[in-house]
């Protein structure tokens, strides 16, 4: 059976994870292709306006997926922890995907929903698995070994500091970025310091900062310009924990955590600047992001810049802001450590 996976949403976050568990039982893993304008406007085509923009890309990937599987893995994520919840987009994107691409592959699907508790949890992961094999030990295992290949993933970004993609190509080879027209390969981030070199932080959610298409490879750029750009995977959980009790004392949205920890410990430690990207329409963002904003303006915190993205977004735009952010974080940089 050919499995399809969308390289959007979640993919950064848990493809390592997907991966390894349908491999286990037996499956070929198909992932859809990286975002491209035809990609993008095919979902734009299906859904309404007011869709924010990973969710239009998503259904992009998904139709992309169309002939090319058996089925397609949408999970329905509604919370990670306990009294902790998601993104409505989440919670009710098979259904979605179903309503707006009926000639979608069957779906398969698993509820995520921590708040019934891991009993519950494992119940629907041996209901997925049941499409495979009708061997409850085998599907376990399979789920236990997917699990480590996802610390390990995430160990990987946070002790050698690299982007998902990055890791991605690391433990699969593969592409970081798709070749083509102002395509450039990211190399690794360097241990050492170059000098004068400025520290930048990049923060928002994987399916924002990592599509090339959507974000107009705006880490690439930074780098490419001799800034060292800090992500939020690259932080360990106890710092994450240390930023958000920081700003807010506890976030109530499972995929703010990361943003607003990340704003909260980088906006005081190691970076010079701190960029924020949002998808214009996402309301968790925008009242996250805006809580990070005010943060910024307490003495000591470290520079920091909105960008918010969709569909309409022009490359010229970004760049002009990044020009005029950088210069301003090397000018505050240069007069800090004449200073010192």
């Amino acid at each position: 059976m050919k499995i399809g996976i969308p390289r959007a949403l979640l993919y950064y976050q848990y493809y390592p994870m997907w991966k390894h568990f349908f491999e286990e039982l037996g499956a070929e893993v198909v992932v859809s292709p990286h975002t491209t304008r035809v990609i993008l406007s095919s979902g734009i085509s299906r859904v309404v306006a007011d869709t924010c923009l990973p969710a239009k890309a998503y259904m992009g990937h998904v139709m992309s997926l169309v002939g090319k599987c058996d089925c397609v893995f949408i999970p329905a994520i509604r919370s990670l922890k306990a009294k902790v919840f998601n993104c409505s987009k989440f919670l009710g994107l098979p259904d979605m995907t179903r309503a707006v691409v009926p000639e979608c592959p069957p779906i398969l699907s698993i509820d995520v929903d921590m708040n019934k508790g891991e009993k519950e949890l494992w119940r629907e992961i041996d209901r997925l698995g049941r499409h495979f094999t009708r061997n409850h030990s085998k599907v376990r295992q399979a789920a236990m070994s997917a699990w480590q290949k996802h610390l390990e993933y995430c160990r990987l970004m946070v002790e050698e500091g690299l982007t998902p993609p990055q890791a991605l190509e690391r433990m699969f080879g593969l592409e970081a970025e798709p070749e083509g027209k102002g395509a450039s390969k990211e190399k690794a981030l360097p241990t050492a310091d170059a000098s004068g070199q400025a520290h930048i932080a990049v923060i928002g959610h994987p399916y924002i900062l990592y599509d090339h298409h959507v974000s107009h490879r705006l880490i690439n750029w930074l780098q490419q310009h001799n800034i060292r750009v800090h992500t939020p995977e690259m932080l360990a959980a106890e710092a994450i924990d240390s930023g958000i009790g920081r700003l807010v004392g506890q976030s109530y949205w499972t995929y703010e955590y990361e943003v607003v920890g990340a704003g909260g410990h980088y906006l005081e430690h190691d970076v010079d600047g701190v960029i924020g990207l949002v998808a214009f329409g996402c309301g968790p963002d925008s009242l996250m992001m805006d809580m990070v904003r005010r943060h910024s303006a307490l003495p000591g915190a470290a520079a920091f810049m909105n960008l918010t993205l969709e569909e309409h977004t022009a490359e010229a735009g970004i760049v002009t802001r990044l020009e005029a952010f950088v210069d301003m974080v090397r000018r505050k940089k240069r007069r800090k450590e004449t200073c010192a």
